[in-house]
C-alpha cells in the first residue's frame, strides 16, 4: 500500500525529532526526508513546524505505546512483564545504532517551562505510557495507590536507563534496571499475597 504524503511527512518528522530534537530539526529537512515539497508540508500543516512536530510526537507516542503494551503482555506476572519491556527496549535500541530512544524525550527537555502544545503532547504521552504500566500492575493484584506509585517509578527508570544506554552504547543499563525493577515489583506482589490469609478451619 502506498504511503500518503501526509503520512510520510509525519513519519519523517517523528524520526528526526527522536534523533535530533525539535530545535535541531528544520522544516526543510523534514520535507527532504519525507521526499515531499515544502509546499506539501505547509498544505497539510498550515501551523508550520510546531504543527508537524505535534503530529509527529503523537505518532511516536502511539508506536511506543504499542511496543510497551506488547511487551507487558508477554507475561502474566507483572515483574516478568517489566523485564520483558527492558529486553525489548534494549534490543530495539541496539538495532537502531543507539539513535532511536524515547520518541518524546528530546522535545520534552527542549520545551521545559513552556505551555506549548509540544510540551502538552509530551506530557500526554508520558501519562498514557504510565497508565499502561499501572493497568498491568492493577491486573497483577496491586492496590490502586501502589500501582500508581510503582508505575511512575517504572516509567521514570525506563526513561533514564534508555538515555544511559544510548550514551554508553550498551544494553546493560536497561538490563540492570530490568533486574532491579523486577525485584521491586515482586516485593509488592509479596505484600499482596501476605495481606490475605485463608481462615483457619475448625478442629
Amino acid at each position: 500500500m502506498q504511503t500518503s504524503t501526509r503520512d510520510r511527512i509525519v513519519v519523517a518528522a517523528a524520526r528526526l525529532l527522536q534523533r535530533q530534537g525539535y530545535v535541531g530539526t528544520g522544516i526543510k529537512q523534514i520535507a527532504q526526508e519525507a521526499q515531499a515539497t515544502l509546499g506539501s508540508v505547509y498544505h497539510f500543516f498550515p501551523g508550520g513546524k510546531e504543527a508537524v512536530a505535534v503530529a509527529a510526537l503523537r505518532h511516536g507516542s502511539e508506536k511506543f505505546g504499542t511496543l510497551l503494551r506488547e511487551s507487558l503482555d508477554e507475561a502474566d506476572d507483572p515483574a516478568e512483564a517489566v523485564t520483558a519491556c527492558t529486553r525489548r527496549l534494549a534490543g530495539d535500541l541496539r538495532a537502531s545504532g543507539w539513535t532511536d530512544g524515547c520518541p518524546v524525550t528530546a522535545a520534552a527537555l527542549e520545551t521545559l517551562g513552556t505551555d506549548s502544545e509540544i510540551q502538552r503532547t509530551c506530557a500526554e504521552a508520558l501519562n498514557e505510557w504510565e497508565g499502561l504500566i499501572r493497568d498491568k500492575l492493577l491486573r497483577g493484584g496491586l492496590s490502586p495507590e501502589d500501582a500508581r506509585d510503582l508505575a511512575s517509578t517504572v516509567l521514570s527508570a525506563l526513561e533514564g536507563a534508555e538515555v544511559t544506554a544510548q550514551v554508553n552504547r550498551s544494553e546493560e543499563p536497561l538490563h540492570a534496571v530490568g533486574r532491579q525493577l523486577a525485584r521491586l515489583v515482586r516485593s509488592y506482589e509479596v505484600r499482596v499475597e501476605t495481606a490475605w490469609s485463608p481462615p483457619l478451619r475448625p478442629r
